[in-house]
């Protein structure tokens, strides 16, 4: 009896200061001298936080954020699915992109989501064993803790893996989540054995979550190293779930897995070099292709969140998303002509088509460049005082991903494979429009939208950021730095402003809640169609100003949370 008052007046303490930590003050950025976290979970804060405090770097801190992610907030932080770092020194004055993005198995084929009438089967394109990639993951992090890291990777997962095995209080939002795709995740066994109580009921807010198989696949990484994931007993849990379910993943799949090191799309907006993810994610390109459009107006004098300013974006916006469906795909396997679609030049083609009103989507083509992911996506930003930075995105798509834990490990599996165009032309999930160059090819990363972002100013850090949100990511991603850059605003301010996105198809510029009702007037009046929907993104940033770290975390995810000392 003593020992159960104890567990529950323990479950109530946490239960309080985690409600605490979530009404905390977000009218001003966090400010620190030291080194700052950004992160979607207090609990992963709290743990990037200490790394940094026992003399950790941002690489070290962002490999225990990610992994304590996957345990705190299984519906978008993963070891089951893929992603983009960004990392930055002030002292090399370098910025290096690692990719780690899911790959389309060696069975997969073009036409593989097609039914017999040729036309895309959506449940299997995003809710069976089919709709999994090869998991980047586990090796991603593993690469950037090797190359850059100070720290070994079995420090970097004792805290996941202690949260594992103790559990963590439920927060509001985790219930929410869960009840909202409870169908889903009941359609397979192991995931309902995670999710859900023997009798079948929800964990309620306040109670303490365990993930016992989570933890075993943890410790089974933090004992061999990073390639338990891809050739040992992790490996043959998820080959196994793989052949009694009909999906395609092999040995020889997991076994040949590689992260990439790449260049990150660079571009400059008004004095400042903006440095983001190349392909196979289009977010940087396109990031940089609108900053470039917007570039040629005086975004500062129309004012912030203007009609004037919200018509050069949205008309800015939408031209770059047909250039997304033409030209955008894996450069392993299709050539994407990046010089061309990041130039200034090209930016002032497509912006002498601008008028005072909107342009229709049906009468915009993709141009002609010279040369040649869920919603539940969730980013982090970290930078360190030794002149650290990390932008980091990554995801297993939907929220919960396809649904499916794989037996006996505890993860759950993402459906990147829903980002190809499974048949060009046809929307994915998020209304994109796909083409040739992000077919389905064995071996091949499926386009992302994902865009972790670093930019710098006189060769030195100044802002890091990025976001969740589909195919609303890069428009997220793009207002925070104009919001900051062309009206000054502080980086809470920057992050928590409304804001808008359109992406050619379908025709309609989507808004949050907060702009003014003689602002709509005005774009409809232009010819725009405004349609009001759902909070966009989760971006959380970090501006480094005058030597301090200013840290905004978005309000719009309620377990948001920066730290710094």
């Amino acid at each position: 009896m003593i020992k159960t008052k104890v567990l529950a007046a323990l479950v109530l303490t946490q239960a309080v200061f985690a409600q605490s930590i979530l009404e905390g003050d977000r009218s001003v950025p966090v400010e620190a001298q030291n080194g700052m976290v950004v992160t979607s979970h207090y609990l992963a804060t709290n743990e990037a936080l200490k790394v940094l405090k026992n003399g950790g770097n941002a690489i070290d801190a962002a490999v225990t954020t990610a992994f304590a992610l996957a345990v705190t907030q299984p519906r978008s932080g993963n070891i089951g699915g893929g992603g983009f770092m960004l990392v930055s020194n002030d002292k090399t004055d370098s910025v290096v992109a690692i990719d780690y993005r899911e790959k389309a198995p060696a069975l997969a084929y073009k036409d593989m989501f097609l039914d017999a009438d040729k036309n895309v089967d959506k449940k299997l394109s995003r809710f069976s064993h089919k709709s999994a990639g090869v998991p980047g993951t586990v090796a991603g992090l593993a690469l950037a803790l090797k190359n850059y890291g100070t720290i070994s990777l079995q420090d970097a997962l004792a805290p996941a893996i202690k949260l594992a095995v103790e559990g963590f209080v439920i927060t509001p939002r985790f219930y929410k989540g869960v009840l909202s795709k409870e169908k889903r995740l009941k359609r397979f066994k192991a995931s309902e054995n995670v999710f859900f109580k023997k009798d079948g009921s929800a964990y309620q807010v306040g109670e303490v979550f365990k993930q016992p198989d989570l933890a075993k696949t943890l410790k089974r990484i933090s004992k061999y190293g990073a390639q338990e994931f891809y050739t040992g007993e992790t490996a043959k849990l998820i080959v196994a779930d793989m052949e009694k379910n009909d999906g395609m993943i092999t040995m020889e799949d997991l076994k040949n897995y590689k992260p990439s090191i790449r260049k990150p799309v660079h571009g400059t907006y008004r004095g400042y070099d903006i440095y983001s993810m190349s392909p196979p994610s289009s977010g940087g390109a396109h990031v940089v292709e609108i900053l470039n459009m917007m570039e040629n107006f005086d975004i500062k004098a129309m004012g912030h969140n203007s009609a004037d300013t919200l018509h050069v974006m949205a008309e800015s916006m939408k031209r770059a998303y047909v250039d997304r469906a033409e030209y955008l795909g894996d450069t392993d396997f299709v050539k994407v002509p990046l010089k061309g679609l990041t130039s200034k030049k090209y930016a002032k083609d497509l912006v002498s088509t601008f008028t005072s009103k909107a342009t229709s989507s049906k009468d915009l083509r993709a141009g002609k460049p010279a040369g040649y992911e869920s919603d539940e996506t969730t980013h982090f930003s970290i930078a360190d005082k030794f002149g650290n930075v990390v932008s980091n995105t990554y995801t297993i798509n939907f929220s919960y991903g396809s649904g499916i834990v794989v037996n006996k490990a505890g993860f759950l599996l993402n459906n990147e494979m829903d980002d190809f165009s499974a048949k060009p032309g046809v929307p994915n999930a998020y209304g994109l429009i796909g083409g040739a160059a992000n077919k389905i090819e064995p071996n091949k990363r499926m386009l992302s939208s994902m865009s972790p972002t670093i930019v710098k100013k006189d060769g030195k850090n100044f802002l890091a950021t990025g976001s969740p949100g589909g195919s609303r990511i890069i428009t997220t991603t793009l207002q925070v730095i104009s919001n900051v850059i062309d009206h000054n605003l502080n980086i809470l301010a920057a992050v928590s402003a409304p804001r808008i996105h359109h992406q050619w198809l379908p025709d309609e510029i989507r808004i949050e809640e907060g702009l003014s009702p003689d602002t709509i007037k005005l774009l409809e009046a232009k010819g725009h169609k405004i349609v009001q929907k759902k909070a966009m993104g989760a971006i959380q940033s970090i501006m480094i100003k005058d030597g301090k770290f200013y840290g905004g975390a978005d309000p719009r995810r309620s377990t948001s949370s920066a730290k710094g000392f």
